[in-house]
C-alpha cells in the first residue's frame, strides 16, 4: 500500500508524546542510583536494583507490539490506546516514586515504571514505522531522537531550575531521605507524560485496516500473542539478525554510565563516595547538568542527523558516531572536575542521538510491514538482553576488575562502544539505502 507524505508538523505531532516518555526515562536514569543511594544500597549491588528496566522491556514490548498488531479501535486506532494507557500507569508510579520510604518500596516502584513505560514506548516506534514511507522514516525516526534528547534536557535540568526557584535548599519536613528537588522533578514528570502523550492521541489518525484484514478472524489474547512473538523470532529477517551485535556491545555499555555516571563526579570532583558525605549532593547535581548537556547534544545532533546520514550512510554514520560516544566515555577516566565530567556528556550525546535513530531506521527497512510492530517489539530483546547481562556481571567484578570505582565502569562502557562501531560492518542493507555507504 502506498503511504501518503505527511508535513513535518504532522510527524512531529505524532512523536510529540516521545517528549514526556523520555522525561521519565530520563528522571530515571539520571536519579536512581542517587535514591537507592539515599535509602541506603549498596554501589556495587545498585545494578541489581536496575534490572527492572530490562527484565520489564524483555516481557513487555514483544508482547504489547504482537496485540497492537492485531488491535484496532475506531478512536485509538491499533497504536494510540497502548501508548495513552501505558502514559497513565507512568505517571502514577512517577508520583509514588519519591515517596519510598525504603529501599524494596523504590525498587518495586521501578518495576511499575518501567512495565508501564514500555507499554508506551513500543507503539511509538512502530507508529512511525506504520505512517512513514521510506524516504520519510529517516526524519521520522531522527525528531523521536530530537524528542528523546529535548524530553532528557527537561529532566536532568529540572533540579537546577528548582534550585534556582528556591528549592533545592528548601526545608523537608516530609521524613523522606529523598531531598525536595527529587520528589519535585519527579511530579513535573508525572504531568509532563500525561499532556505529551494527549498531543499525540488527539492529534493523529491511523489507517484503518483494509475490509480483507478486518473480515479475516484474530487470534486475541496473550496466549496468542505470545505464539505471534515465537512464530517472529523463528521467521527473523537475516537483516534484523545482523543487528545484533551493534544493539548486544552498545547496550552492554549504557547502564554503566547511568549507575554509575553521577557517582563518579561524587567521587573523583568531590572525594563523596557515600551519601551524606560532604559534596555527595553537589556530585549528584552536576550528574544531572552532566546529563542534561548529553540530551541537549542528542536533541541539536538529531536535527542535522538526516543530512549526515544521507551523506555518508545509515551504517558509516551509526559507526563514526559510536565512536565519538566511546571518546566521551574515555575521556571521563582523566577527569577530575565537575566541568570535565560535564563537557564530555557533549559527544556522548551525538553518540545518543544516532544510537536512537539509525539502527531503527534500519529495522523498518529489514522487517515486514504488517509485522512492524512485534518487530519491533522484538528488536528492544537487543537492547534488554544485554543489560541484563552487564546488570549481572557488573557487581560481580566491580571490586576487583573495577577497583571499586565508578569512573573505571566509564572507561569500560568506551571499550564496548568502539566493539559496538566495528560490529556496524557486519550488518547488510537493502541495496537501495547502501548507495552512499563504505
Amino acid at each position: 500500500m502506498t503511504k501518503k507524505k505527511l508535513s513535518f508538523w504532522q510527524i512531529w505531532n505524532m512523536s510529540f508524546g516521545f517528549l514526556g516518555v523520555q522525561y521519565a526515562f530520563g528522571l530515571q536514569q539520571a536519579n536512581m542510583s542517587p535514591v537507592y543511594r539515599y535509602l541506603g544500597a549498596d554501589e556495587a549491588q545498585i545494578p541489581y536494583l536496575w534490572l527492572a528496566g530490562p527484565i520489564t522491556g524483555l516481557l513487555v514490548q514483544p508482547i504489547v507490539g504482537a496485540m497492537s498488531d492485531k488491535t484496532w479501535h475506531p478512536f485509538f486506532g491499533r497504536r494510540r490506546g497502548f501508548i495513552l494507557i501505558g502514559a497513565i500507569l507512568t505517571s502514577l508510579a512517577l508520583v509514588l516514586m519519591p515517596h519510598s520510604r525504603m529501599l524494596w518500596h523504590a525498587a518495586a516502584l521501578l518495576w511499575l515504571l518501567d512495565g508501564a513505560a514500555n507499554v508506551t514506548m513500543e507503539p511509538f516506534r512502530a507508529l512511525i514505522a506504520d505512517k512513514l514511507d521510506e524516504s520519510q522514516r529517516p526524519l521520522g525516526f531522527s525528531i523521536q531522537s530530537l524528542f528523546v534528547g529535548l524530553g532528557q534536557v527537561l529532566a536532568n535540568l529540572m533540579p537546577f531550575i528548582l534550585g534556582i526557584l528556591g528549592f533545592l535548599s528548601s526545608p523537608d519536613v516530609s521524613g523522606s531521605d529523598i531531598p525536595l528537588f527529587v520528589r519535585l522533578s519527579f511530579y513535573v514528570g508525572a504531568t509532563t507524560i500525561l499532556l505529551a502523550v494527549l498531543v499525540t492521541v488527539l492529534s493523529t489518525r491511523e489507517e484503518p485496516p483494509s475490509a480483507e484484514e478486518l473480515a479475516a478472524p484474530q487470534k486475541a489474547g496473550l496466549a496468542a500473542a505470545f505464539g505471534d512473538v515465537v512464530t517472529a523470532i523463528r521467521e527473523m529477517p537475516a537483516g534484523m539478525k545482523q543487528l545484533w551485535w551493534v544493539k548486544f556491545f552498545t547496550w552492554m555499555a549504557l547502564p554503566l554510565m547511568w549507575q554509575y555516571y553521577g557517582l563518579a563526579i561524587a567521587r573523583h570532583a568531590y572525594g563523596a563516595s557515600e551519601a551524606g558525605m560532604p559534596g555527595f549532593d553537589e556530585g549528584i547535581k552536576y550528574g544531572n547538568l552532566g546529563f542534561g548537556v548529553f540530551s541537549a547534544s542528542c536533541f541539536l545532533f538529531s536535527l542535522t542527523l538526516p543530512y549526515v546520514a544521507r551523506k555518508l550512510g545509515r551504517r558509516s554514520t551509526h559507526a563514526l558516531l559510536l565512536c565519538t560516544g566511546a571518546l566521551g566515555f574515555g575521556g571521563m577516566w582523566f577527569a577530575e572536575s565537575a566541568y570535565t565530567f560535564v563537557a564530555l556528556m557533549l559527544p556522548v550525546g551525538i553518540a545518543w542521538s544516532s544510537i536512537m535513530a539509525m539502527p531503527y531506521v534500519m529495522l523498518a527497512a529489514a522487517v515486514p510491514e504488517d509485522r512492524m510492530g512485534v518487530y519491533m517489539g522484538i528488536f528492544n530483546m537487543f537492547i534488554v538482553i544485554p543489560q541484563i547481562m552487564s546488570m549481572l556481571l557488573i557487581p560481580q567484578i566491580y571490586d576487583t576488575v573495577l577497583a571499586s570505582d565508578p569512573r573505571n565502569t566509564l572507561l569500560l562502557a568506551a571499550v564496548l562502544l568502539v566493539f559496538a562501531a566495528f560490529s556496524n560492518r557486519w550488518v547488510k542493507l537493502p541495496k537501495a539505502l547502501v548507495e552512499n555507504e563504505a
